[in-house]
């Protein structure tokens, strides 16, 4: 089983995924962007203000090939749980973001880009938070992490959810961190 927790900067994404790491320890636990050197270009990436949309885009998606082929299918081939702290589902929203002033339909065009080649996830636990709150706690650090943009951000989050309600479970990330992490934990429990 493939399970991913989604949602804007600042939801808990990461949080929640470590309390998961310590509910299901024999569970294979990765995130994205990686740590490998194709993660290593998104990061660079993230933090030039002037990168060029479709070259991030591809460089995310190079990452997640990398991903899928190293990580994700070898340890599901061998009936492992998955968990991924961001997978597709983040570039689609945040990336059709990105890509909304050069598109007329970025975020189609993104799915497009994956849907030959991508594993979907199993469940996606979607940590929803409003933008203002997210651009709060991550702190506005990079380009990503701005109301305004989350704002569409969480609009693309919208219609993934619209578009595939059996997958994603909804957890309110505006209640305090423990009633958070016990939705979260609970979800799991029941899915696994």
């Amino acid at each position: 089983m493939l399970l991913t927790l989604e949602g804007l900067d600042g939801s808990g994404k990461t949080t929640a995924w470590r309390a998961l790491r310590d509910r299901y320890p024999d569970a294979v636990f990765t995130r994205e962007p990686t740590d490998s050197w194709y993660g290593e270009a998104v990061a660079r990436s993230i933090a030039d203000a002037d990168a060029d949309p479709l070259a991030e885009l591809f460089l995310y998606t190079a990452d997640h090939a990398d991903h899928l082929s190293r990580v994700i299918r070898p340890a599901l081939d061998e009936g492992s749980l998955v968990v991924s702290d961001r997978y597709s589902d983040s570039r689609i929203a945040y990336q059709a973001a990105t890509l909304a002033d050069h598109l007329d339909d970025p975020l189609g065009y993104v799915r497009s880009i994956h849907e030959p080649f991508s594993r979907p996830p199993d469940t996606t636990l979607y940590l929803d938070v409003d933008p203002d709150t997210a651009a709060e706690r991550s702190g506005g650090t990079n380009k990503f992490e701005r109301a305004d943009y989350l704002s569409v951000v969480r609009e693309n989050y919208e219609r993934l959810l619209a578009d595939d309600p059996e997958r994603f479970v909804r957890i309110d990330a505006t209640q305090p961190p423990q009633a958070v992490l016990d939705d979260v934990l609970d979800a799991a429990d029941r899915l696994i």
